[in-house]
């Protein structure tokens, strides 16, 4: 695994200020309904066609740039603890990455807790992926999500040597959260609380084994060859989520300084918002060779 650290810049140290002073003086109530609202002020990308579609059995949103390469395609599985979020609220940044990449992008509307706890989410976008290639006669998949879609994406990657790579945002890769940032992080994270992610982690697996690698993909197998990248905000409670994902040496973990979770969605507010997603646009294109 390579680590490459980012330093926060001017402009991102007052925006970070901001956001932390309306946090605190404003505390969100997630529900369904307000984490929706959230995700959408991410600001469309241009020429990008959205359409509902199902793929799979599973329903969803394709994000399509007007530019495409045929027989190239990305998964994109969403967070939300397993509790919250939809495809037509992640379709703007979902759309952004298609946009700069040139890959077109299915975001899986998976079942979600706890009316479906595990392995619900799993069955869902393994189904989606085998219906990119099937169905839609996809050759080349990538396997792109955040926070709870990024342990997804990641234990699917270890499931299916076929997908071609991931990009993994945040991830949540261990539920049993024994990673020492969940406390050296702690003052630092102005999204995650420990105790939010203990009751979540319930609500999905109910009884069942935290460790499981199927629901936490930290604790499966380290090697495999499709290549990942990584990004992560350095102040989050989920760092060690990223640091400990492995060591073979086809994972490369951005950490960006101050960052908050899943920060690339703040497209408007942070440069390494931006930053990152080039990144990413320039590892999907150079890994599914368009």
């Amino acid at each position: 695994m390579t680590e490459i650290r980012h330093a926060l810049t001017a402009a991102d140290r007052t925006a970070m200020t901001t956001m932390r002073a309306m946090l605190a003086a404003t505390p969100v109530a997630i529900t369904r309904a307000s984490y929706d609202k959230l995700l959408e002020q991410v600001p469309p990308a241009d020429a990008v066609a959205y359409s509902e579609s199902n793929v799979g059995g599973v329903p969803g949103v394709w994000c399509e740039p007007a530019s495409h390469r045929a027989g190239v395609a990305m998964l994109y599985l969403h967070g939300g603890v397993f509790a919250y979020g939809t495809a037509h609220a992640y379709r703007n940044f979902a759309g952004q990455i298609a946009a700069r990449s040139g890959v077109p992008a299915f975001v899986a509307d998976y079942r979600l807790a706890p009316e479906h706890t595990f392995p619900a989410a799993l069955d869902d976008a393994r189904a989606a992926y085998r219906g990119l290639t099937t169905q839609f006669g996809a050759r080349h998949v990538a396997l792109v999500g955040d926070s709870a879609g990024g342990g997804l994406a990641l234990s699917l990657l270890r499931e299916e040597p076929g997908a071609r790579c991931g990009v993994l945002l945040s991830p949540w890769t261990d539920l049993a959260l024994t990673g020492g940032s969940l406390e050296s992080k702690a003052a630092d994270d102005p999204l995650l609380t420990r105790a939010a992610l203990e009751a979540s982690a319930r609500q999905y697996l109910g009884d069942h084994d935290p460790r499981d690698p199927r629901a936490s993909p930290l604790y499966g197998p380290a090697g495999g060859t499709a290549p990942i990248q990584v990004h992560v905000g350095i102040a989050e409670i989920l760092l060690d989520d990223s640091l400990r994902l492995g060591s073979h040496d086809r994972i490369e973990v951005h950490a960006w300084e101050d960052m908050p979770h899943v920060f690339p969605s703040n497209i408007g507010l942070f440069e390494a918002a931006r930053s990152a997603l080039d990144l990413i646009a320039g590892f999907l294109r150079a890994e599914l060779a368009i």
